[in-house]
């Protein structure tokens, strides 16, 4: 099967994207529960002490209610001036918060990226080790697995036409026999020489508009690729 580059990118950022979600889903959800252990600890403290004045007393009593002993030492008290009131807050850093959550889904996810990265990287260097392979000016590129004229433009082929152009590329002598071509494009057909005759009819225009190729048989025993 070819490999196909576009795929494996799509691939590569399709897990970005879910690390990335994993990551900030995990964050929030624990951001949530950091806030709620916060707020509830800070009503109990100031309810013991019957007071909005924050003092050592304060924070002592609020670390004494924090649930999540990771934020005792941690969570910071402050006091807002809103009109005649004062209004006081628990406070947490974003550092505190990410170490409190669970990155550990997203740290698989994360290594999966990173391994894959490195496969797509080694398989597009590898890939590139055999770009072109250029016959009668017709190029056939690996990476994309798609055949070019040399204008640069893609040459429209159906998929069936495309499969027949790369074994004939692929030979070394760009010569193919009918009982080669039909094994290959058509297993299960007892008897597949009108489909190719087909084939190969509508496929010579497209070759020799496109390239300085053609097709030509050798009394439809076999055919071959070559220079016109």
């Amino acid at each position: 099967m070819v490999f196909k580059q576009q795929y494996a990118v799509i691939v590569l950022f399709a897990l970005i994207v879910t690390s990335c979600l994993t990551s900030l889903g995990s964050y929030r959800s624990t951001d949530r529960m950091v806030n709620e252990d916060m707020e509830r600890a800070l009503a109990l403290a100031l309810e013991e002490q019957e007071s909005d004045v924050i003092s050592q007393d304060t924070i002592r009593t609020f670390n004494s209610h924090l649930q999540i002993a990771e934020l005792r030492g941690k969570a910071t008290l402050t006091v807002e001036t809103r009109g005649q009131q004062l209004q006081a807050y628990a406070h947490c850093s974003e550092a505190t918060i990410f170490r409190l959550s669970d990155q550990r889904p997203a740290t698989v996810l994360w290594v999966l990226t990173g391994l894959w990265a490195m496969f797509v990287w080694y398989r597009r260097r590898e890939l590139m080790g055999q770009v072109h392979d250029v016959f009668g000016g017709l190029t056939y590129s690996a990476v994309d697995s798609c055949f070019y004229a040399a204008n640069g433009n893609k040459v429209p082929l159906t998929p069936m036409q495309h499969q027949l152009m790369e074994m004939f590329f692929h030979s070394p002598s760009h010569s193919l026999t009918k009982t080669e071509i039909c094994d290959a494009l058509w297993p299960k057909k007892p008897d597949a020489s009108e489909t190719l005759y087909t084939l190969i009819r509508r496929l010579k225009p497209v070759v020799e508009q496109h390239s300085n190729l053609k097709i030509e048989s050798d009394r439809s025993k076999a055919y071959r690729l070559e220079i016109k």
